[in-house]
């Protein structure tokens, strides 16, 4: 069993930063690929960022050089750092890990950006 444990949500003003953490927990065995996705009211979840194995990162175009995901300290640990958040942003976020390929999710975090 996997468990996925989010902090870091709140409100902020547009223009300014959040960083949202996770770290997975459970019968995992090596660094798996690990990312972020959000789901605002209305719309379906989608793809924020995402780290493989190996470190590589892919990004939604939208919050290409505003937002970096990156590895904690624990094995399978990351963190998203949000910056210049705008009220579009405004979701909540799920930790999500891959593990033979199986998806886990965390329980979601809120991020609300007032304008």
């Amino acid at each position: 069993q996997v468990q996925l444990v989010e902090s870091g949500g709140g409100l902020v003003q547009a223009g300014g930063s959040l960083r949202l953490s996770c770290t997975a927990s459970g019968s995992i065995f090596s660094i798996r690929p690990m990312g972020w996705y959000r789901q605002a009211p209305g719309k379906q979840r989608e793809l924020v960022a995402t780290i493989a194995s190996q470190g590589t990162t892919n990004y939604a175009d939208s919050v290409k050089g505003r937002f970096t995901i990156s590895r904690g300290n624990a094995k399978n640990a990351v963190s998203l750092q949000m910056n210049s958040l705008k009220p579009e942003d405004t979701a909540v976020y799920y930790c999500n890990i891959v593990v033979y390929g199986k998806d886990y999710w965390g329980q979601g975090t809120q991020v609300t950006v007032s304008s």
